[in-house]
């Protein structure tokens, strides 16, 4: 064998180690950046859940990370948090108990919505920018029908659920996705790239 072929053979392992290198560190980034985001939790009268940046920081995610690595590193989040470590909101109950309360369907909805954003928007460069949007529209709509289940199930009242856990946060989420869209216009490709 020529040796620049035994040369490249001998560097794909080292090249496929620092690509998977690469994408575990961007797995723990992404959750500590959800993690970064729950802290920024507001109370609001009325509702048992909070105002936060949660949502924003999974669209992101999801759309920066791709859908594999996107619900990899929100399953890295919820089993942090599960575990007991300080990463969802400073409200309610720590640990698995925050899973089976009332903001436990959002809690587990992230993955999904992860997934959702990273594989629709995924096309974004090619096909343009509805694409992304409608990515992140679909991430937070599974967002939302696993809160609002989650509620569902503890209220036992599909009206209650809504008004404690979609009507609230309307507003506030349609900024979330004019920022998330911003954001991942412009860093959405490069950063897959180097995944």
């Amino acid at each position: 064998m020529p040796e620049a072929q035994t040369v490249a053979l001998s560097s794909l392992p080292r090249a496929r180690a620092a690509r998977a290198a690469r994408r575990a560190l961007a797995v723990l980034l992404g959750a500590a950046l959800v993690a970064a985001a729950a802290q920024v939790s507001v109370p609001l009268p009325g509702t048992p859940v909070p105002l936060t940046l949660q949502p924003l920081a999974v669209l992101v995610v999801g759309g920066l990370l791709g859908a594999p690595l996107g619900a990899a590193s929100l399953l890295l989040y919820l089993a942090l948090g599960a575990a007991g470590l300080p990463v969802f909101t400073p409200f309610g109950v720590p640990g698995l108990g925050r899973l089976l309360g009332p903001t436990g369907g959002y809690l587990l909805a992230y993955p999904l919505a992860a997934f959702a954003v990273g594989r629709i928007a995924g096309d974004a460069a090619r096909r343009g920018g509805w694409q992304l949007v409608l990515g992140v529209l679909a991430g937070l709509a599974l967002i939302h029908l696993g809160g609002l289940a989650q509620l569902l199930l503890i209220t036992g009242n599909l009206r209650s659920a809504v008004q404690l856990g979609t009507l609230p946060f309307l507003l506030g989420d349609l900024g979330k996705v004019a920022v998330a869209v911003l954001l991942l216009q412009r860093t959405m490709r490069p950063v897959r790239a180097r995944l």
